[in-house]
């Protein structure tokens, strides 16, 4: 299960980015990598996420993103 931090996000939007622990990659999160949950209105850059990578049209997806390490 990845880990990484928040680098940006929008409440509004639902999306944002995430940066990998070792800083090599940047994951696009969207609406759709999260439940429906309102907890994730107070998602903030510089908090730690756990996620899954899920393989959709050629490319990985964040999936399940959750606050917090596991």
């Amino acid at each position: 299960m990845p880990q990484a931090t928040v680098k940006a996000y929008d409440s509004v939007t639902r999306s944002g980015t995430l940066v990998a622990d070792d800083g090599s990659t940047e994951y696009r999160v969207d609406a759709d990598a999260m439940d429906s949950s309102p907890m994730f209105r107070f998602l903030r850059p510089g908090q730690r996420v756990t996620f899954d990578l899920v393989a959709h049209d050629g490319a990985e997806r964040v999936r399940n993103l959750r606050i917090g390490l596991a």
